[in-house]
């Protein structure tokens, strides 16, 4: 008979008042101001906390509560390797969680901890890199999405230029489904990002519905920076001007433009098939299937 190990035991801090300063200062930190005066940001959710802690990340708290888990399996496991990491374990009433929840479906476990975002000095890329660049994006949910699809993609960076979304928002951590800690991220000016990418040696792609040539026409099995713009403007003259390459989606439909999270995701995995198909990046081996639901955590 199999023997079910027992949940790690972890030494927690009730919180059973509404009004207590640490769920406060949660709280606040669904805004920009008290973000990037504090430094930290919130990571919610299983998905998000536990692949934020498999890519070292070190968390200053965690806050929990057992009457919002989703399946009551893993979530021990995932507390006590927050506390592992460094994090002051807190214990929630569900009113005192339903305080700082930023989801409208919480699952009973959030985490406060440090920014994530780094330097262009800081940054270590690999040969053959590819890097995805926004400007001006305005929503966190797309930019959370960039994030995910370059991940996906194997991206060696994402640069985020002339910002008008904080990186950190709860919504860009949720729309990246927890990768945003998987792949470094950059913020920088324009005018820095594109004089680091020429001096690194990249070809900087920019997409645009005037180009000539399609997204699969071109070669991007070296050093290539896809940059992408505010989906209203697009990129602005400085992006346009300092291109090595200008390409375009074809449209066959009535849209002449797509969400610039999709555009991203088909230029990164156009670079995708063809680092594929020259043997540069080998495809990952097929997840068996086991049942719906088995792969949830």
């Amino acid at each position: 008979m199999r023997v079910r190990a027992s949940p790690p035991r972890v030494s927690a801090m009730d919180i059973t008042s509404p009004s207590n300063p640490k769920l406060k200062h949660v709280v606040k930190l669904r805004t920009c101001s008290t973000r990037d005066e504090s430094g930290e940001m919130i990571v919610e959710g299983f998905r998000e906390c536990r692949r934020a802690l498999d890519r070292g990340y070190r968390p200053y708290a965690i806050f929990h509560c057992p009457d919002f888990y989703l399946k009551n399996e893993n979530e021990a496991q995932l507390i006590a390797d927050a506390e592992k990491a460094g994090a002051q374990v807190y214990a929630c009433t569900k009113t005192c969680f339903a305080k700082i929840a930023y989801k409208e479906r919480p699952d009973g476990l959030l985490m406060v901890g440090p920014h994530v975002s780094i330097k262009l000095e800081d940054l270590k890329l690999p040969p053959r890199a590819l890097v995805l660049v926004t400007e001006a994006i305005e929503k966190p949910g797309n930019l959370g999405t960039i994030l995910r699809s370059a991940d996906a993609a194997g991206a060696a960076a994402v640069v985020v230029c002339d910002r008008t979304t904080d990186i950190h928002n709860p919504n860009v951590v949720r729309a990246s489904t927890g990768t945003m800690f998987s792949v470094p991220i950059v913020e920088a000016t324009s005018t820095e990002a594109l004089a680091y990418l020429k001096a690194h040696g990249f070809s900087i792609l920019a997409a645009t519905p005037h180009a000539e040539r399609l997204h699969f026409e071109v070669d991007l099995t070296g050093n290539v920076a896809i940059a992408l713009g505010a989906e209203q403007y697009g990129l602005t003259a400085k992006w346009m001007d300092g291109a090595d390459l200008r390409v375009r989606i074809p449209m066959l439909g009535m849209a002449d433009s797509l969400n610039v999270s999709a555009a991203a995701t088909i230029l990164a995995y156009e670079a995708v098939r063809q680092r594929i198909s020259a043997g540069i990046d080998k495809v990952p081996a097929c997840i068996p299937w086991h049942g719906e639901g088995s792969h949830d955590k």
